[in-house]
């Protein structure tokens, strides 16, 4: 069949139950993977320039006798060389959309591979696509990740190039990449900082925006390079493309309207060639985002004074409280939108882990039904693959992936830059951006409420105090009546009361909001809030995990703060990182990381009524005692005044006040004791000694999440432990778990 009919991957023919097959020129039974290797067919013919005659299809690699071994696809250099009988070029295993790609398929693609003498073999679905070469070399299971497989027309010179571009985004290397931009901006355009950074930022944005652009239009070379600048038109190209990148995202509001790039043109082509190397569409977002995150922290050691979680970190604690689909997350003080992204990240995975299992266990079923016909039965796979397609794609409003991008991730920070770097990360992560807010984390905005998450997760900046004088303006708390309807409509009379709840505390201080703040008049840090906001935010029974400076969990003057969280929360676990955890972000105080679940309105009951038996005892306990005590002295207090010893009387009334509080302080803390004891429960305790990061920001050991290589001295990580915590507390001992 000529080349010609097969310009674009969606020309496939498709006749009812049947597809057909250029190659083996005969229509097949349509199924979803049928129908995923022959859309590929087409991207081969179109975008890479094979013709038909140097491709076979379904080819047994092992020889005659053996129907198991067979590739999807083997391309030949030539025409000439298929016909001739010889080693192929490239081998092709495509897999089903539904299908995660996992290590044994690449395995499997590298023995076919090996077995036909190939140097290139490809595992494709319409997810993803990764370019393999083979070390014939090496053992089997050796295998390189490359950039792409060679073009038709590609010469011998080409070839060998490709064979030795390894596909190996590295996240430093890429960071460095960064900073070097980032010190060509500051060193041209003498700015500062983050008025570079802010630069940096545009021209990422761009270069991811045009290069998934190309990806789509199926470019040969879908690369934001010099070369595809200066092709473009007018005067400033590179700021006419920020504009329509800005266009593509006019509805988040990342940039202002009349924000441009401030760069001289010589300077913004310097950073496109000096970040051309790597192709921001095609490389795997996870790393992406490490990288970014790794500049960040260089960038702004505290220079914007707040510092970014470790990735490590991060992992772990999304992890410890394990995020499920339809759950709504957030972080109040989201500065990169680490945890956001990770949350995204896993749920997006169980996702489609779940259609996974859905399509197979619907194909095992109707395939065990004898009277289906091979037609009727690809028909009803075809069927229930395109029904699970349509809840995973995240254009469709109500969709499993939509709902997971635009009602399941929400976040805010105070700082402008930081909010704009959020959406920035999440949009190259994927999704999600649209939650994210520029507001301050202690007011409700939008979707960000009281009692409305299933988990919070968050890093709040520390040291800092919220001030008297930090008072809410109308800015802060306008709402436009679109909106207003939109949110009203969405979420009901809890959103109205958060609302009505802020505006009656207009042009107060925003410490006036809370209850942890023991004078309106008095500063208080700013963690101190975070953590009354935080469990404000959670719906009863939701979770939340949080970095706190230790001096929250032993300062005995912050008792009042640690026993308003036991008021309202279960500990679940209290793990303590090293000293050096955070010092390559620019903050030295040591950090626990603390682990809650909000009790539900029946355990908040429970609690209460438990705590109120206790209080009527221990005052039922010293009420003779402090009866007596209070009639004798003021007896003495009395008598004092009737023969004038105004001295005397001051003193006695002085011992009774503090004899009053010596019994108050003294029952609230047998009355705390008592409490604990009938209401009990164990909670996790670890102290970490590698967590992944050391204090230069280099990876090491990390002990708190499975790793490949574990740690010789610890038979298991800490999250596995928690695991086993938390399904058998008994097994740790009476003391709660420590480990």
């Amino acid at each position: 069949m000529a080349k010609k009919n097969y310009k674009k991957a969606d020309e496939v023919q498709i006749k009812g139950n049947k597809i057909f097959s250029p190659i083996r020129k005969k229509w097949l039974t349509l199924t979803p993977e049928e129908q995923v290797r022959q859309q590929y067919l087409i991207i081969l013919i179109d975008e890479y320039g094979y013709s038909p005659d140097q491709i076979d299809e379904e080819v047994n690699v092992t020889g005659r006798g053996s129907g198991k071994a067979r590739a999807d696809f083997l391309i030949w250099r030539t025409a000439k060389d298929k016909a001739d009988e010889k080693a192929p070029f490239i081998v092709i295993e495509c897999k089903s959309d539904n299908v995660t790609i996992k290590p044994a398929d690449y395995s499997q693609g590298e023995n076919y591979a090996r077995i036909a003498d190939a140097p290139f073999f490809v595992t494709h679905n319409t997810r993803e696509t990764k370019f393999w070469r083979v070390k014939k070399e090496k053992m089997p299971g050796y295998i390189e990740e490359i950039e792409n497989i060679p073009h038709a027309d590609a010469s011998d010179k080409e070839v060998t190039e490709l064979l030795s571009k390894l596909r190996v985004f590295k996240e430093k290397e890429f960071a460095d990449l960064l900073h070097k931009c980032h010190n060509v901006i500051r060193n041209r355009e003498k700015k500062d900082p983050a008025a570079a950074f802010d630069e940096i930022a545009k021209i990422l944005f761009v270069k991811v925006w045009v290069e998934r652009e190309l990806s789509k239009k199926r470019k040969r070379k879908n690369l934001f390079s010099v070369d595809f600048l200066e092709e473009q038109l007018g005067d400033n190209p590179l700021d006419s493309l920020f504009s329509e990148t800005k266009k593509a995202y006019s509805t988040d509001k990342i940039f202002e309207d009349d924000e441009r790039i401030n760069l001289k043109p010589a300077t913004g082509i310097e950073i496109v060639r000096l970040l051309e190397k790597y192709n921001l569409s095609d490389t795997n977002e996870d790393v992406k985002g490490v990288a970014f995150e790794r500049f960040l922290g260089r960038t702004f050691r505290g220079e914007i004074g707040q510092f970014f979680t470790p990735r490590s970190i991060v992992e772990f604690m999304v992890h410890m409280v394990n995020p499920k689909e339809g759950e709504i997350a957030c972080d109040p003080a989201s500065g990169s939108g680490g945890f956001l992204i990770r949350v995204f990240e896993i749920v997006r995975e169980q996702i489609l882990a779940d259609a996974d299992r859905e399509y197979s266990e619907f194909k095992a079923k109707i395939s065990k039904d004898k009277k289906l016909s091979k037609e009727k039965l690809a028909a009803q796979l075809l069927e229930k693959f395109n029904a699970i397609q349509e809840t995973l794609d995240q254009r469709n409003e109500g969709s499993r992936m939509w709902e997971l991008s635009n009602r399941c991730i929400y976040g805010t920070d105070a700082n402008d830059r930081m909010a704009r770097t959020s959406k920035m990360n999440m949009i190259m992560h994927g999704d999600g951006h649209g939650g994210v807010h520029h507001h301050d984390g202690f007011l409700n905005v939008n979707g960000i409420f009281e009692g409305r998450f299933d988990i919070i997760l968050t890093n709040p900046p520390f040291g800092a105090n919220v001030e008297p004088s930090d008072k809410i303006t109308e800015e802060e708390i306008t709402v436009s009546p679109s909106s207003s309807k939109r949110y009203t409509e969405e979420y009901g009379a809890l959103y109205t009361e958060s609302q009505g709840r802020v505006k009656a505390a207009l042009n107060k201080p925003i410490a006036s909001l809370f209850s942890l703040p023991k004078s309106a008049k008095a500063k208080i840090k700013t963690e101190i809030l975070f953590v009354e906001r935080c469990l404000d935010l959670l719906k009863p029974g939701g979770r939340m995990g949080v970095v706190l400076p230790e001096g929250i969990y032993n300062n005995p003057s912050l008792t009042y703060v640690r026993e308003f969280t036991e008021d309202r929360a279960y500990l679940k676990a209290v793990v303590s990182l090293p000293q050096e955890t955070f010092v390559s972000s620019g903050a030295s105080v040591k950090c626990s990381l603390l682990f809650l679940q909000k009790y539900s309105a029946e355990e908040k009951l429970k609690f209460d009524e438990t705590y109120e038996t206790a209080k009527a005892e221990i005052d039922a306990k010293y009420a003779d005692e402090i009866e007596a005590e209070t009639e004798r002295l003021e007896v003495a207090i009395a008598k004092a005044k009737e023969e004038k010893d105004a001295d005397g009387r001051k003193a006695l009334q002085k011992e009774l006040r503090e004899y009053l509080k010596l019994m108050d302080d003294t029952k609230t803390t047998e009355s705390r004791q008592l409490l604990k004891q009938r209401f009990d429960y164990p909670i996790f305790m670890y102290e970490a000694e590698k967590v992944g990061i050391t204090a230069t920001g280099d990876e090491d050991q990390n002990e708190l999440y499975p790793q490949p290589e574990t740690l010789k001295k610890a038979e298991k990580s800490c999250l596995e432990w928690y695991r086993e915590f938390i399904a058998n507390p008994k097994a740790f001992g009476e003391a709660g778990g420590t480990v």
